[in-house]
C-alpha cells in the first residue's frame, strides 16, 4: 500500500496548492471505495466489519472484567503514535464513567518516538517482546493489537510471534493494509520467523477466532511510502469503530451488532465529506505553510485538547517523511505533558524538540517569530475562547500570518459570538461545522480528530511538496537511518532512474559518504554501518538520483540542487 505509486498524484510535485488538496481528497476517498470485482477486502467489507465485531466483543469482556486484563496496541512511527492517541482517548472515556482504564500503548523507541523519529528500534523484534512483557506483567488476559501498515515491521512481528507462543494469555490482532501474501518475507536478524510466516500462522488461527487479521485495501498513498496518511487514518477508523462499539454495548447493556459497527465506520466517511467541503480554506493554509517553508521559515500548530495531539503527531512525522528539520513544522499543546499524560511523563530534558507546551512556544518561539512564519490555532467550541483569544493576540503582535482551524456544532450561537473576536485576529479561519446527529451518536470527538488529521496532513504534505521534497509523487528526501529505509532508498532510485540495482546502490553510497570514488572499506561495510553514517548526511537520495540521471559528479550535483531544490526542475534544466 505504502510502496505503490498512486497514478492520481503522478504530477503532484508540479501542482498548485489547490490541485494538491483536490488530489489528496480523491486519494482519501479511495479508503471508502466499495468492492467492485476486486479480490481484496475494503474498509466497509462485510468480512472486515465481522472481524471488528469479534474484536469488539473481546474488548467488551475486558472492560466488564478489567482485573488482570488489558488491551495493548503497538506500532512503529505513525502506528505507535495512533496507538497512543487512541488508548489515551478511550481511557479518558472510561475514567469519566469511574471505570478502570484498560488500554495501553507501545511505540518502538519509547515515548521519545511520539515526538521525534526513532527508526532503529523498528528493526528490533526482541525489543518489541521486552516492551510487551513489561506492559503485560501480571496480566492473565491480553488482547494485543499489532499495527504495521505494510505488514513489515520486525518490532511488531516479534510481538505477534510471542503472542502466538502464549495463547493462554494473548489474543493477537494484526492491523495493516497490504494483502496477507504481500507481508514482508525477508529474514529478520537473529529470528527464525519472517513477518510473512507470522501472518500465515495467524491466518490459520483466525479460522477458530484465536487470532484476528484486519487488512483491508485502502488504495496507494498520495505520496508513495508515506503510510502516515491513509494508513494512519484507516488505523484510527478501524480501531475506534471496534472500541466505540464495545463501549456502547457495555454502557447500554446491549449486544454488539454488525450494523452498530458499520454505523461508526460510516460516520468517518461523512467526516471526509464535511472536511473536504472546505477545500478553499485548506488551500489557503497549504499556500501559507508552503510559502513559510520555501523561505526557510517555520509552521507552528497551537492546539487545545486531543486535536493538539494530532498537531504534535503531524509535526513529528515531517522529519522522517520529508527529511525536514524538526524546527520546520512544530506542534504545541495547552497543558504540555500534563495533558499528554504519556507513559514516561515529561521529556523536556531530552532537548528543545521535546518542549511542547504553549508556555514553551511563548518563551522559545514567540520572541523570534516573523511574518514569514505561519501559525495555526486548532480548537473547538468547547475550548476556552478567552484563552484562545489571548494566544491569538500575543501571536498577532509579532505576525499577521495567523490562521485558525475551528470546529463547532451546528446551531451553537453562543460559541459563534465569542468566535468573532478571534476571527478578526486571523488571516483565515477554516470553520468546520458538525451536524447535530454527530453529537447524538457520540462519535463527534473522533470525527473532529480525523477531520483535523486530514487538514494537517494536507497542510504539511502540501507545504513540503511546494518546497520541492517530492519527485513525481515519491518522497525522495527520506532519511536513510535503518535497514528498511536503506532498502526503500535503493528501490526508489531503481524505479526513478531505471538504472540497475548495483549502480543505484553505488550512487546511494557516494551520496552517503560524500565521495566520487568509493573505497573498498565503504563498499564492503554492512548496511548498519552505512545507515549509522547516513544519520549525519542530508539530501542523500536526491543527490544520488541527480547523479544517476545526469552523470554529474557529487560536487556538481550538490551545487545544482542548491540552486534548484526541486529535483525534477534541476534535472530538466540540465536536459535543456
Amino acid at each position: 500500500m505504502g510502496k505503490k505509486s498512486n497514478p492520481l498524484t503522478r504530477d503532484i510535485d508540479r501542482a498548485s496548492a489547490y490541485s494538491i488538496v483536490k488530489m489528496l481528497q480523491v486519494c482519501d476517498s479511495q479508503m471508502f471505495q466499495k468492492e467492485a470485482g476486486t479480490i481484496y477486502q475494503r474498509l466497509l467489507s462485510d468480512q472486515v466489519v465481522k472481524t471488528l465485531m469479534e474484536v469488539a466483543k473481546r474488548v467488551e469482556v475486558i472492560i466488564k472484567d478489567p482485573q488482570e486484563s488489558c488491551v495493548v496496541m503497538s506500532g512503529c512511527g505513525t502506528s505507535g503514535r495512533l496507538a497512543f492517541l487512541i488508548s489515551s482517548g478511550f481511557n479518558k472515556a472510561l475514567s469519566q464513567l469511574n471505570q478502570s482504564e484498560v488500554y495501553s500503548y507501545i511505540i518502538a523507541g519509547g515515548d521519545r518516538a511520539l515526538l521525534s523519529s526513532q527508526e532503529a528500534p523498528e528493526d528490533d523484534p526482541r525489543l518489541g517482546v521486552l516492551n510487551l512483557k513489561k506492559v503485560c506483567e501480571g496480566k492473565k488476559r491480553v488482547l494485543f493489537i499489532g499495527i504495521s501498515c505494510g505488514l513489515s515491521a520486525p518490532f511488531v512481528a516479534g510481538q505477534l510471534d510471542f503472542c502466538l507462543q502464549h495463547p493462554e494469555v494473548y489474543t493477537p490482532v494484526l492491523v495493516g493494509f497490504n494483502p496477507a501474501h504481500q507481508a514482508r518475507d525477508e529474514p529478520i536478524q537473529d529470528c527464525t520467523f519472517t513477518f510473512h510466516s507470522v501472518v500465515q500462522r495467524m491466518q490459520e488461527l483466525a479460522k477458530s477466532q484465536k487470532a484476528f487479521l484486519i487488512n483491508p485495501a485502502v488504495g496507494p498513498e498520495a505520496i508513495s511510502g508515506s503510510s502516515r496518511m491513509k494508513g494512519g487514518s484507516a488505523t484510527k477508523i478501524l480501531l475506534e469503530a471496534a472500541f466505540s462499539a464495545a463501549h456502547a454495548a457495555t454502557s447500554s447493556n446491549t449486544p454488539i451488532t454488525h450494523n452498530g459497527v458499520l454505523q461508526h465506520m460510516m460516520a468517518y466517511e461523512r467526516t471526509l465529506a464535511v472536511t473536504y467541503s472546505q477545500t478553499d480554506g485548506i488551500t489557503t493554509l497549504v499556500e501559507a505553510a508552503g510559502q513559510s517553508l520555501q523561505c526557510s521559515r517555520h509552521v507552528y500548530y497551537l492546539g487545545w485538547g486531543s486535536l493538539a495531539l494530532l498537531g504534535l503527531i503531524d509535526a513529528s512525522e515531517c522529519s522522517p517523511t520529508f527529511g525536514a528539520d524538526y524546527e520546520d513544522v512544530r506542534g504545541f499543546i495547552r497543558g504540555g505533558y500534563r495533558e499528554l499524560n504519556n507513559n514516561d511523563g515529561p521529556l523536556t530534558s531530552l532537548g528543545p524538540k521535546f518542549s511542547i507546551a504553549h508556555e514553551d512556544f511563548l518563551h522559545l518561539i514567540l520572541p523570534c517569530l516573523t511574518d514569514k512564519d505561519t501559525v495555526l490555532l486548532i480548537y473547538t467550541h468547547s475550548d476556552d475562547a478567552t484563552e484562545v483569544g489571548n494566544m491569538a493576540r500575543r501571536v498577532r503582535e509579532k505576525t499577521p500570518n495567523l490562521h485558525a482551524v475551528y470546529h463547532q456544532a451546528d446551531g451553537d450561537t453562543a460559541a459563534s459570538l465569542q468566535q468573532d473576536d478571534i476571527k478578526k485576529l486571523c488571516l483565515s479561519t477554516l470553520k468546520i461545522t458538525w451536524p447535530q446527529e454527530a453529537l447524538v451518536s457520540g462519535t463527534l470527538q473522533h470525527m473532529r480528530e480525523l477531520s483535523t488529521k486530514l487538514v494537517l496532513n494536507a497542510v504539511s504534505t502540501g507545504a513540503h511538496v511546494l518546497k520541492g521534497k517530492i519527485y513525481q509523487n515519491h518522497m525522495i528526501d527520506l532519511q536513510v537511518t535503518n535497514t528498511k529505509l536503506y532498502r526503500r532508498a535503493t528501490r526508489l532510485l531503481q524505479k526513478l532512474s531505471a538504472c540497475p540495482e548495483e549502480k543505484c546502490e553505488e550512487a546511494l553510497l557516494k551520496a552517503i559518504y560524500r565521495v566520487d570514488m568509493l573505497t573498498l572499506e565503504m563498499t564492503s561495510s554492512d548496511i548498519t554501518t552505512h545507515t549509522c553514517f547516513a544519520r549525519n548526511s542530508t539530501k542523500v537520495v536526491p543527490l544520488a538520483l541527480v547523479i544517476l540521471l545526469t552523470g554529474w559528479s557529487l560536487v556538481e550535483a550538490e551545487s545544482h540542487l542548491k540552486q534548484q531544490p526541486i529535483v525534477r526542475e534541476a534535472v530538466a534544466q540540465w536536459m535543456w
